[in-house]
């Protein structure tokens, strides 16, 4: 089964990730002339069910920052992907259930996931550390980030949207 599951464009524009059911991320690039993806990411055990750009790099509000890409996996992890070299930089495995959602802070310093049996982590991008966890009643389906990144919603399959404070260690 390769069932598409997200597709998401980078901060410039010119980048497009998918991922799928086959386990694999891909990130083409649209001005290349080549009709395969200039990367594809292998490395999940199961289905990755959604990917996220870092607000990173050229075209972003971050643009001195290196351009990363998220993926988030049926596995229970969440891999950080450079998507200069095509290198896995990061393995955030913490999650025991399948990680349904990833939210990078408007810096790009921060990724905040959430998967099934209500878990949220946030985690420290250049070094891979768990910062935080808040555990729900539910299933957690999306998070996200405030601009000012004081925060982090999570919505759970009981019907509740949790906020959860964050300081900047």
């Amino acid at each position: 089964n390769d069932e598409g599951n997200a597709v998401k464009w980078d901060p410039s524009g010119t980048l497009l990730a998918s991922c799928s059911d086959d386990c694999t991320a891909k990130v083409w690039d649209i001005n290349s002339p080549r009709n395969d993806p200039k990367w594809d990411f292998k490395s999940h055990q199961q289905e990755i069910y959604t990917v996220k750009w870092s607000p990173t790099g050229p075209g972003s509000k971050n643009p001195s920052k290196p351009l990363l890409l998220a993926t988030a996996s049926f596995d229970g992890s969440v891999r950080l992907w450079s998507v200069a070299d095509g290198s896995c930089m990061r393995v955030l495995s913490r999650h025991r259930e399948s990680v349904y959602s990833v939210a990078f802070s408007p810096s790009g310093d921060f990724l905040s996931s959430g998967s099934l049996a209500g878990q949220l982590y946030i985690w420290n991008v250049s070094n891979g550390a768990h910062i935080k966890s808040f555990k729900g009643n539910g299933d957690i389906f999306e998070v996200a980030w405030n601009t000012e990144e004081t925060r982090v919603a999570a919505c759970f399959s009981s019907n509740v949207v949790s906020v959860i404070d964050f300081k900047r260690p």
